[in-house]
């Protein structure tokens, strides 16, 4: 099996969660390096947002542990989760339509820091030149894609340790849902850790370091990105066969 890095930043340990009284994860644990990227594969319905959002502090957790960067944050709120370094980016192209590009950017500087900082705006519009040309407009006025790109851009200008990316690719073109993935690659390459939950499995495997094969609920099986492509287990719990 491939070596893993050394430094342990988010460890999950037997997370449950349940809408009412239905319990919809299971005793899931799994574990995200520094500077890895690891994808959450699954079919539809698996539970897989389900977990990012109790890692996040967006939904309730029913038990489990969750450390970030060595500190117990299961009890933790959504704003105190972000101002320690942990950034989910949720589905669905969540920005700030009657704002500009550069406010809504400007707004994701306040994720770790109670006061904006511009001095970030320029590395990001290095890393994102789709969203320098278009700083002066409202963010309505873009395409779904760049609003998703702006979405990321907005996360990763907080300067997180771990960034996590739900559904990017959802109602994208193959060419922005690549645009996305290289980026996020990219960003391991710099040192931050991305975790990602996609639909999209080749795509996924292609750039992910590690991967974790969802399954009603659970964790069905674990390896590798290259160990994963191809295997039974993946046609197992992925494609059901």
């Amino acid at each position: 099996m491939t070596a893993r890095p050394e430094q342990m930043l988010l460890e999950v340990r037997d997370l449950h969660v349940a809408y009412g009284k239905a319990e919809v994860v299971h005793g899931v644990s799994f574990d995200v390096r520094a500077g890895e990227f690891v994808v959450l594969l699954g079919r539809n319905g698996a539970g897989k947002s389900t977990i990012l959002h109790a890692v996040s502090g967006l939904v309730p957790k029913r038990a489990g542990n969750v450390r970030y960067a060595g500190r117990d944050i299961s009890a933790a709120g959504p704003r105190d989760i972000v101002r320690a370094g942990l950034v989910q980016v949720l589905e669905g192209h969540r920005v700030f339509h009657n704002l500009t590009v550069e406010d809504n950017l400007l707004i994701g500087t306040y994720a770790r820091s109670a006061r904006g900082d511009r001095s970030k705006l320029e590395r990001v519009y290095a890393m994102f030149p789709e969203m320098a040309q278009k700083r002066h407009q409202a963010a309505s006025r873009l395409s779904g894609g760049q609003q998703q790109i702006l979405a990321v851009a907005q996360g990763v200008i907080g300067d997180p340790q771990l960034l996590i990316l739900d559904e990017p690719s959802a109602g994208l073109a193959p060419l922005v849902i690549e645009r996305i993935l290289e980026v996020a690659a990219q960003l391991c390459r710099d040192g931050m850790a991305v975790l990602l939950v996609e639909q999209l499995v080749e795509k996924a495997l292609r750039h992910a370091h590690w991967c974790y094969l969802v399954e009603t609920g659970r964790i069905g099986g674990e390896g590798s990105a290259q160990e994963i492509h191809g295997s039974d287990l993946l046609q197992r719990i992925y494609l059901g066969h």
